[in-house]
């Protein structure tokens, strides 16, 4: 775990601007229509909307996706009642989990007020500017009245995360870890460390699921809770036990299945962990010090199932898995209220994605590409990208069948597509490219079958749908390797070209390169042993139409995988050489960019070429291509090197193809920037045009650009590199790419081979 010092905490909250949340404007503000329409008088006709219908709030206003998190500053985190004001740190921090997660606006609210009656008018007078309440850090048993209150008198959705964040987690994780113990919820015996708002809600979601209350013994500070203790509050009431031969923890947990530690540090000891029931389960949640650490748990017996809250450990309990959407799915259908329905479809939601195959990004983070459900993991990892999906998706269905959805969701995909979309995980042009594919699925090979992430990729790709994956490899070590991965390549074909059985195949392609290539000195026994190779191999099978398209790149290097190319497959007869193009999807658009691998030093007959292409692959794209070949002057104003052969290129292009919309030479910043451009050049070809294409001047610049842009940009999405020119569909990745980017481009090779399966019908 990350040691945090004092000094550096303050330090990251000071910094640059005081805080760690701000509030941005959505709408346009820079002209004086724009600020009449913003505020007096444009202002006035929304008001009167929603005067006549309150509902239209949702409709004019971020009422729909503004959450308060509200606190009285009287149980914050582990420090106790420290004051409303000095709380604000946490709620900010609430806040910008809210945002980053769930994409949901927050005020942090502090209330400087400790009677909960009074604290409840506070909340109900403001509470018509939000679209849902989370309470915070309140302490028990007041935080059980102003929840319960709060829920009687508003009617959006009201949570206090310290109950029923943990309470939902915990939930997903005790039903998942059950089901790795093979135990039956309605027969374990249950120990509870701890008697607070987080512990009484938790215990209580754990009987909605069938645990029986008879089978609970909860403690607090003062040992067992028993009837016959005098001055028990309410909640503590619920969970007394009639049993009066247990009143210390040591003697409560023997042969007990399952630990809930909700309360301090090091209190749990190997000893009683050791007298519990086979296969026990220990939650040990206390933080930052939990009950027992991980390592003294899992060395006094080799079946404990451990859970903590700390993220250095597997199956961390993070409440941060659940809120930010249970308000997301609750305020996409403007629920009023947060019902047991809601909690408990949130709870099977988060047990159930932990059995489903892990996305590479999860396993990035952890340095790990083999997390598969079991006893390492039985809960999702926070930053598990599907949880704002499957969770809010499962949220808002059961507020709809429960009645407390005032506006229901009709296309669940469409409204799943805009949750993924709302955190930049998925763009339209993505979904347009995977759903493509999926219609049209083609046999494609991988050539580095025996690497993780291609492997990963050709699974993915089939389970989606988008091809009839080949993997190129030994067999016996490719299958080794999916058994580690726990992937499934049953129906996947796998080909080792060097068995004895391929020599046939290896003869006839053989035959076929030496033939094609003889004026180059190329003979039979050359090209024969060349079939040795995967990236000749794989070639020549879609070259024969054994296969429809190719992918690599991940092992070789591109001068190798090049040269293979142009002797295997060529180039596109109308073309003197190929190229290769990156799409970005930002913030400001969709770009395309080359030539990023192939053409390291372009003369004027290489850039044009490069421009016919990119028109065709934009195109092909469905976008109109704008393109701009760049430089680091603007139009004549140096004539010697890459701006002259730019410039010339340029010329011989506009004459040629008198609709295209291209111009240049000129710089990136004019390139991009349609008023600056069409002011100080409005002679251009592109004059009220957005570029969307950009042709650099050699590959340096190119690539260098592309990255520069990722790396300052991690929600940048980069598709690519995208081969342009080749006769065949042989398509590059790179060896940093993930698993996501190597399915992208399949997506792409797939369609590549589908149009080119199409021209030779016509």
């Amino acid at each position: 775990m990350v040691k945090v010092t004092k000094e550096a905490a303050l330090e990251y909250h000071q910094m640059g601007r005081p805080g760690k949340i701000e509030v941005k404007p959505t709408k346009p503000f820079h002209t004086q229509t724009d600020l009449s329409l913003a505020y007096s008088p444009g202002v006035a006709f929304p008001c009167l909307e929603i005067q006549k219908n309150p509902d239209d709030a949702y409709r004019y206003t971020d009422k729909g996706n503004l959450v308060a998190v509200i606190s009285n500053g009287t149980a914050v985190l582990g420090l106790g009642d420290i004051g409303a004001l000095s709380g604000k740190p946490v709620m900010e921090g609430k806040g910008l989990l809210f945002k980053i997660y769930g994409g949901i606006d927050v005020f942090d609210i502090e209330v400087d007020e400790k009677d909960p009656e009074k604290f409840c008018e506070a909340v109900e007078r403001i509470a018509p500017s939000f679209g849902g309440i989370n309470l915070e850090d309140i302490k028990a048993p007041e935080c059980f009245y102003i929840e319960n209150r709060l829920k009687q008198t508003l009617d959006i959705p009201v949570m206090h995360d310290d109950q029923h964040g943990t309470a939902i987690i915990s939930a997903a994780g005790l039903k998942n870890a059950l089901e790795v113990a093979g135990k039956d919820i309605a027969k374990v015996r249950l120990v509870v460390n701890g008697a607070g708002a987080a512990a009484i809600s938790c215990t209580k979601l754990y009987c909605a699921l069938g645990l029986k209350k008879e089978n609970i013994i909860m403690l607090d500070s003062k040992g067992v809770i028993t009837s016959d203790r005098k001055n028990l509050n309410e909640q503590k009431k619920l969970f007394a036990t009639d049993r009066r031969d247990v009143h210390t923890l040591e003697e409560a947990i023997k042969d007990a299945d399952v630990f809930v530690g909700l309360s301090k540090g090091n209190i749990l000891t190997q000893d009683m962990i050791r007298s519990m029931a086979d296969n026990p389960i220990v939650f040990a949640l206390a933080n930052p010090v939990p009950e027992i650490s991980y390592e003294d748990a899992m060395a006094s017996r080799p079946d404990v199932l451990m859970s903590t809250g700390r993220s250095d450990y597997p199956n961390q309990i993070n409440n941060v898995i659940g809120f930010p959407y249970i308000f997301r799915g609750a305020l996409d259908v403007h629920a009023k209220a947060i019902n047991e329905e809601m909690k408990m479809a949130a709870v099977h939601a988060i047990a159930d994605l932990a059995k489903q195959a892990v996305p590479d990004i999860v396993n990035d983070v952890y340095h790990v590409n083999d997390l598969t459900f079991g006893p390492q993991y039985f809960i999702p990892k926070p930053v598990d990208p599907r949880l704002i999906t499957e969770v809010s998706a499962a949220v808002a269905k059961a507020a709809m069948a429960s009645g407390v959805a005032r506006t229901p969701i009709k296309d669940w995909k469409a409204y799943k597509e805009n949750l993924r979309q709302l955190l930049g995980q998925e763009t339209k042009l993505t979904r347009t490219l995977h759903a493509t594919a999926a219609m049209h699925p083609q046999r494609v090979v991988f050539a580095e079958g025996g690497h993780s992430t291609m492997m990963k990729a050709a699974v993915q790709a089939k389970q989606e749908g988008i091809c009839e994956p080949i993997l190129l490899g030994n067999p016996d070590r490719l299958t080794r390797l999916a058994n580690r991965l726990k992937l499934d390549l049953s129906d996947i074909q796998i080909i080792d070209m060097r068995a004895d059985k391929e020599q046939g195949r290896r003869a006839t392609y053989a035959k076929h390169l030496a033939e094609k290539r003889a004026r180059q000195g190329y003979t039979f026994e050359e090209a024969y042993d060349k079939m040795y190779e995967r990236n000749y191999f794989g070639m020549s099978m879609v070259e024969h139409g054994d296969a429809d398209a190719f992918i690599t790149g991940l092992y070789t290097r591109y001068s190798n995988t090049i040269k293979v190319a142009k002797e295997v497959v060529g180039i596109r007869p109308e073309f003197n050489t190929f190229g290769t193009m990156h799409i970005l999807n930002t913030k400001k658009g969709t770009f395309f960019i080359a030539d990023t691998l192939i053409n390291r030093h372009p003369d004027e007959n290489v850039l044009y070429d490069v421009a016919k292409l990119c028109a065709q692959s934009v195109s092909f794209f469905n976008e109109k291509p704008v393109i701009a070949m760049i430089s680091y002057s603007n139009f004549g104003t140096d004539s010697t090197g890459s701006p002259q052969r730019v410039h010339e290129a340029v010329s011989r292009l506009q004459k040629d193809f008198p609709d295209l919309a291209i111009d240049g030479e000129m710089q990136v910043n004019f390139a991009l920037d349609r008023k600056l451009r069409d002011a100080k050049y409005p002679f251009t070809r592109l004059k009220g045009k957005d570029v969307n294409t950009l042709i650099f001047p050699n590959m340096s610049s190119a690539n260098g650009g592309y990255k520069l842009l990722q790396a300052l940009d991690p929600d940048t999405e980069i598709i690519g590199p995208i081969q342009m020119g080749l006769n065949k569909p042989i398509h590059f990745t790179d060896f940093e790419c993930s698993v996501r980017e190597v399915v992208n481009i399949t997506a792409i090779a797939v369609i590549d081979a589908y149009v080119e399966r199409i021209k030779k019908k016509q």
